[in-house]
């Protein structure tokens, strides 16, 4: 039941972290040129002069993505130290039967790689940002 539950949620977030990145790719410029309409300027001469640079706007991205990619690290952390916890629980409560001892570390080992894979992706989408900014 647990593992249905948890597989729902990673399928839904899993939809929605297209969308994230998509929204803020083009909310700055959106924004910007809706700011300038708005105080009849030039978009092409007077906005740009006054209003956020290329390198502003690629920070701003790159930040809000390192927010969404920490948000999730820490979700998906969380849900990974409960499963570690439970899956120690059932091994506990296990009985020595090997079917029930057998899914008890599966939990476990999938709960580790799970925590192995969040810290590597941290590391791997910052590189890439980093390299993208250059």
């Amino acid at each position: 039941m647990l593992k249905k539950i948890l597989l729902s949620i990673s399928i839904v977030l899993a939809a929605a972290m297209p969308l994230a990145f998509a929204g803020g790719a083009y909310a700055a410029e959106g924004i910007q040129q809706n700011l300038c309409a708005g105080a009849n300027l030039n978009v092409n001469t007077d906005c740009n002069s006054g209003g956020i640079t290329d390198a502003e706007a690629q920070q701003r991205i790159n930040d809000i993505l390192h927010s969404v990619i920490n948000l999730f690290s820490l979700v998906v952390g969380i849900v990974s130290v409960i499963m570690i916890i439970f899956g120690g629980l059932k091994y506990i409560t296990s009985g020595g039967d090997s079917g029930n001892v057998g899914n008890a570390k599966n939990t476990i080992l999938y709960a580790i790689i799970g925590i192995v894979i969040v810290a590597l992706a941290q590391f791997i989408v910052r590189f890439v940002l980093t390299k993208i900014a250059q």
